[in-house]
């Protein structure tokens, strides 16, 4: 990979105490000055004032839900969704002669940052084969370009086509209806490298992939778990919930392996105590857990919970919940009292007495909510954590009722929505069925390629056409030199995007950037003024609304791009009416209502204040498995080895950054200001493995199969981590993820268990000019 022009490692790097409380109103000032950086006090206004309102912008930001209509606050966002909105919004663009004074091998050598701060893409560009420069191309020889390497393909199959959560449900649809009329399930996303192991875990034991509550159901919960997760900054308006949950008597235990700012307490920057008060405490109970402990708490508690029934006979269990609803009970039970107590405290780094703590919480509390998100699922046993909690919550019968539950948390707008849609490798017979019912053809029914597959087939050749809708892959794909290769081994990629990114700079053979309409603009189409739908976190449906003059009069929306494509594509056959979805979104949500059960009258019910909450089978007491009930599952013990002088590393984001952008080199929560390319660690590891605060170290991930990988030049920073763990972001540490390194079952990446050792960068020697 070339290295970016700009050395972060040289960066000028400040080390704070961190944060003990998340929010106040120095969130605020950053909100409005990263805003006012990006666009006017008029546009900025505009995208503020409307965001997360009945008949306003969805945040593009992350997926938690609205209050109901009646109750959200005028101003209800957070600092994080303020920036990314406006980041979209601004007045910044990139025009053609942009591209003539920074060739590919110059935007290659350009950091993410520098990227994404050029602004908006205004018009399609090809890179032609053997050229080092995107040129302007016009959209329909861009289309033509596209349609014709499709159609020349010797099987569709040798075809991918990947969505970020950022696609709206209406371009979802279209993409997967375009991509199984063509002939392949090739249809990966971003869910495949964050929340696929809850996917499969829920699968497996409710029978359905999503979270089981909603916003009022964590408003009214006794004890709430926060596992592996970081509200502050992934999903900030989930400290508001937290806060009215506390209101009310909830008691929270955070999990996790260091002490973020917002598991601590929080000041809600709209409330008085938020400005001039001490806010709120959110964490009642702080387990600083090893990363990779999670399988083992839950699998700790669970059989003191087992034992507290055993002293308390009908006193502790919920026997009715488990007789009525349950299969699998008794050999659940049988093994979970195998499982060694030494082997819990040793997985976790914590002690007995916190873990009975933790057991008397749940033993007081009737409503129990466990949160959860990719500190728990980047693990190679994730699958198994999940399903563990999932055993924890059916031991008290807390599914299926007001107040608890399971709680996936997303951590991008509407990635859960594209599922719904139709967007996965390996979409259920049903969904087919129905496709082949409305529309005439019957689609293949062979599983497609998920995202590491589909780099890997890349690389052999198997696969020569990529196709992006919204995302950056390459910065969001594991073991990067070889996502690399591999789309450069492509015959032509081609990216939706709104903005410069990462991908861009990696191409195949020929390459394509086909700018699209951001969520924050206006969209006319021949039919009148459009509006897209998505869904949140907890299963809700609802409309967004542009409020802004498009960036470009040359771009498209991503319904018509990809609709004009699959006319180009596949003609009159089968007959689907893509111009007249291009021209009228309300069509497509028509045919949506036919084929995704609880979206049936779409266009009637979205419209509605608060749109459509879909039903979950599982607060109607149905269980959608093959037993016809919830599943209680049998998980073997699980923890990361880690060899004598080596760290467990997790990778995670800063607190300005927005998934795969850093917006600045600071993470201000932390305490971390002027550069990225720092690992946290415990005192107490840095001086054991002899090294000092500051020193410079290259990250050397080490694998069972006696790979390495490396990470260079990386700053030491004392962190209150735990012991035997340490912390770097992310992308620049998805380098040492080897591709083959995945969770069971769910093949999602292994991002949070990193088995590392620091190596300390011997200092380049001094070169003295020679003797005359």
């Amino acid at each position: 990979m070339p290295k970016p022009s700009h050395d972060e490692s040289k960066d000028p790097l400040t080390v704070t105490p961190p944060k003990r409380w998340a929010a106040g109103v120095p969130a605020v000032a950053h909100a409005l000055e990263y805003s006012l950086e990006q666009t006017s006090p008029v546009r900025a206004g505009t995208t503020l004032l409307t965001m997360n309102q009945v008949g306003g912008i969805d945040c593009p930001g992350c997926a938690w839900p609205d209050p109901a209509p009646g109750h959200r606050h005028r101003n209800e966002y957070c600092e994080n969704g303020a920036k990314h909105i406006n980041d979209e919004a601004t007045s910044r663009r990139i025009t053609a002669g942009f591209f003539r004074d920074h060739p590919v091998s110059d935007l290659a050598r350009r950091s993410d940052m520098w990227l994404n701060h050029q602004g908006r893409l205004t018009e399609p560009v090809v890179k032609w084969p053997g050229s080092d420069t995107y040129e302007p191309i016009s959209w329909n020889d861009a289309v033509g370009l596209l349609a014709g390497e499709l159609t020349s393909l010797d099987s569709p199959d040798e075809a991918v086509f990947y969505t970020s959560g950022r696609a709206s449900n209406e371009a979802a649809f279209v993409l997967q209806l375009f991509a199984r009329a063509f002939g392949t399930n090739n249809l990966p996303d971003c869910s495949n490298m964050c929340h696929e192991s809850s996917g499969f875990a829920l699968h497996e034991t409710l029978g359905t992939g999503k979270g089981t509550v909603s916003l009022e159901d964590l408003h009214h919960a006794d004890l709430i778990f926060l596992v592996g997760q970081n509200p502050a900054t992934n999903h900030p308006r989930q400290l508001s919930a937290l806060e009215q949950a506390k209101r009310n008597g909830a008691r929270v235990i955070a999990v996790n392996p260091l002490p973020e700012a917002g598991l601590l307490r929080f000041k809600n920057p709209q409330q008085i105590n938020g400005v001039v008060g001490h806010g709120v405490q959110i964490a009642d109970r702080f387990l600083h857990i090893r990363c990779g402990g999670d399988l083992a708490l839950f699998q700790g508690l669970n059989r003191l919970l087992l034992e507290a029934e055993d002293e308390r006979p009908g006193g502790v269990l919920d026997h009715d919940f488990i007789r009525t609803h349950t299969s699998g009970f008794e050999d659940f039970s049988r093994h979970a009292r195998t499982i060694d107590f030494g082997d819990v405290l040793t997985a976790t780094g914590l002690t007995r007495e916190e873990i009975e703590k933790v057991r008397d919480d749940v033993l007081r509390s009737e409503r129990v909510i466990v949160c959860w998100a990719m500190g728990v699922t980047q693990h190679k046993h994730g699958v198994a954590t999940i399903r563990e909690i999932v055993n924890f919550l059916m031991l008290r019968g807390n599914l299926g009722r007001a107040g608890a539950g399971a709680c996936p948390v997303r951590g991008h707008s509407n990635v859960q929505g594209d599922r719904t849609m139709g967007i996965w490798e390996r979409m259920p017979d049903s969904f087919l069925d129905a496709l082949r019912e409305e529309f005439g053809f019957d689609p293949a029914r062979a599983h497609g390629l998920d995202s590491v597959n589909a780099i890997k087939a890349m690389r052999e050749g198997r696969v020569k056409v990529f196709l992006a809708l919204a995302g950056n892959f390459v910065r969001a794909a594991p073991d990067s030199a070889v996502t690399e290769e591999a789309l450069r081994s492509c015959r032509l990629t081609a990216h939706i995007s709104t903005k410069l990114n990462r991908s861009h700079t990696v191409c195949g053979r020929t390459a394509l950037i086909l700018p699209t309409l951001g969520r924050t603009e206006r969209d006319f189409q021949a039919g009148g003024e459009q509006f897209v739908t998505v869904e949140n976190s907890m299963s809700e449906v609802h409309v967004s609304r542009g409020r802004l003059k498009p960036a470009s009069k040359l771009l498209l929306s991503e319904v018509a791009i990809l609709c004009r494509l699959a006319h180009r594509t596949l003609g009159t056959e089968p007959k689907i009416p893509w111009d007249a979805f291009e021209a009228d979104y309300g069509a497509i949500r028509d045919r949506i209502s036919r084929i995704v059960p609880g979206l049936h009258d779409f266009n009637r019910r979205v419209a509605r204040p608060g749109g459509i909450r879909l039903p979950n089978p599982v607060n109607e007491g149905v269980y959608p498995t093959p037993a016809g009930k919830a599943l209680f599952t049998c998980n073997d013990f699980d923890m990361p080895r880690v060899p004598e002088g080596h760290l467990l590393l997790q990778t995670l984001r800063s607190h300005d950054q927005w998934n795969t952008i850093p917006y600045t080199p600071n993470d201000r929560y932390r305490g971390i200001h002027g550069s990225r390319r720092v690992v946290l660690v415990n005192r107490a590891d840095v001086t054991d493995l002899g090294l000092t605060e500051g020193q410079h170290v290259d990250l050397v991930s080490v694998w069972t199969d006696g790979s390495e990988r490396r990470a260079a030049d990386f700053r030491v920073v004392t962190y209150p981590t735990t012991r035997g763990c340490a912390a770097a972001y992310y992308p620049e540490t998805n380098v040492l993820v080897p591709l083959d390194s995945v969770a069971d079952t769910s093949n999602q990446p292994t991002s949070k268990s990193i088995v590392v050792r620091l190596e300390p960068v011997r200092p380049e020697p001094v070169r003295h000019p020679p003797s005359p």
